[in-house]
């Protein structure tokens, strides 16, 4: 609660009877019980006025299918592109160098075989010869 332990909360307990004084604790006491009963009552109010409104229950939603992190732009550009089948073909084409490694060391788990597969090599970048321009397209500035 707040991040008080328990030692800090008798702590404050003891200074609190202290400087209240034992005349005036039962009255402060009620009002706190009052406090927090008048909180929970409007977090309860809350909870039922968003199931009212949105027709789920706090409780029944999946947070994790909400979470922002989880969406990658680059991915749902290239499915938007792209027909369902080109989908399927592109999730068949990268699984299969996974199940080709597997299939060469002999495991049954692809998952296995993807961890130990060596190391692409460097792509070489192609110049143009000397005294050539390089392409420009006007119209893509």
């Amino acid at each position: 609660m707040f991040g008080i332990n328990t030692p800090e909360l008798i702590m404050l307990a003891i200074v609190a009877v202290l400087v209240i004084g034992p005349k005036r604790l039962p009255e402060y006491v009620e009002k706190l019980k009052n406090l927090i009963r008048e909180v929970r009552r409007m977090a309860s109010g809350a909870r039922e006025t968003i199931k009212d409104e949105a027709g789920v229950d706090i409780d029944e939603i999946d947070w994790k299918k909400l979470d922002p992190r989880q969406y990658d732009p680059r991915r749902i550009i290239r499915e938007a592109l792209l027909d369902d089948d080109d989908v399927e073909a592109l999730a068949a084409a990268k699984a299969a160098p996974a199940a080709a490694m597997a299939a060469m060391l002999g495991k049954d788990d692809p998952a296995d075989a993807a961890v130990e597969q060596p190391a692409a090599p460097a792509k070489t970048i192609e110049r143009l010869p000397a005294g050539v321009a390089a392409p420009f397209d006007v119209e893509a500035t």
